[in-house]
C-alpha cells in the first residue's frame, strides 16, 4: 500500500477540520506557544516560543517529507479559530502500523468534545483509507488527562515502557511511557460505533 505524503489531505466533520500542517502556521498557534506554558508539561518538545514553535513545526514537516509523518492543524469550526495540532507518526506501511500522538489544544479547546471528533476522523482514515491494522498511542505515564482521554475513545493499554525516555530532549530526568492501541477489528466491531455515540 503507497500513500502519497505530498496530498493535501483534510479531515472534517460539522465540527472541527484538520489539514496539513505547514510552515505559515507558526503565526497561527503562536499565541499557545507565548501564553499557554502548561500545554507543554508532558510534552518532550516544550514549544514555549517563536523560535522553538518554528522549530517545531519544521522538524514535523521535514519528517513528512521523510515519509514517516503526517501532521495536521486542528481548526474548531464552532469558534472559527485554530485549537493546536496532531499527527501520525512512526508510519510503518509495510507493516501496516503508525502511532497517533503529538497531539495538544489550547486550554480554551480541551474538555470541549473536539478532541473526540478529531480521533474520530483519524482513525476513520487510518484505518478505512489508509488500511491500518494497528493504532499505537504512547503518553508519559503521569499524564492523566491524556491517559483518560485515550481509554475514552476506545484505546486499550497493553504495557509501559519503564525509563523510556528523558522528560525533556536534553534532560536527565526520564519518564515511564504507557503504551495504548486500537486494532483493526476492534475499531469495526465496537470502537467506531462507541466513539461515533458520544460525538
Amino acid at each position: 500500500m503507497n500513500y502519497n505524503f505530498s496530498s493535501h489531505t483534510i479531515l472534517e466533520d460539522d465540527f472541527v477540520l484538520l489539514r496539513p500542517l505547514q510552515e505559515s502556521d507558526v503565526e497561527n498557534l503562536l499565541g499557545f506557544a507565548m501564553n499557554e506554558p502548561e500545554t507543554w508539561k508532558y510534552s518532550l518538545v516544550p514549544v514555549n516560543g517563536k523560535e522553538s514553535l518554528t522549530n517545531y513545526i519544521q522538524t514535523a514537516l521535514k519528517n513528512r517529507e521523510n515519509k514517516t509523518e503526517f501532521p495536521f492543524i486542528v481548526f474548531d469550526k464552532k469558534s472559527g479559530k485554530y485549537a493546536g495540532s496532531t499527527r501520525f507518526y512512526d508510519i510503518q506501511l509495510p507493516f501496516k502500523t503508525l502511532q497517533l500522538g503529538y497531539t495538544w489544544y489550547g486550554k480554551d479547546f480541551r474538555g470541549t468534545g473536539l478532541n473526540k471528533h478529531c480521533k474520530f476522523l483519524l482513525l476513520q482514515f487510518a484505518f478505512e483509507i489508509l488500511g491500518m491494522e494497528r493504532v499505537e498511542f504512547r503518553a508519559d505515564n503521569n499524564n492523566e488527562r491524556s491517559i483518560a482521554a485515550m481509554k475514552s475513545i476506545g484505546c486499550k493499554v497493553e504495557g509501559v515502557f519503564r525509563s523510556h525516555m528523558p522528560v525533556f530532549l536534553g534532560e536527565e530526568k526520564r519518564r515511564d511511557s504507557i503504551i495504548l492501541s486500537i486494532l483493526r477489528e476492534e475499531w469495526f466491531s465496537e470502537v467506531k460505533e462507541n466513539l461515533k455515540s458520544k460525538l
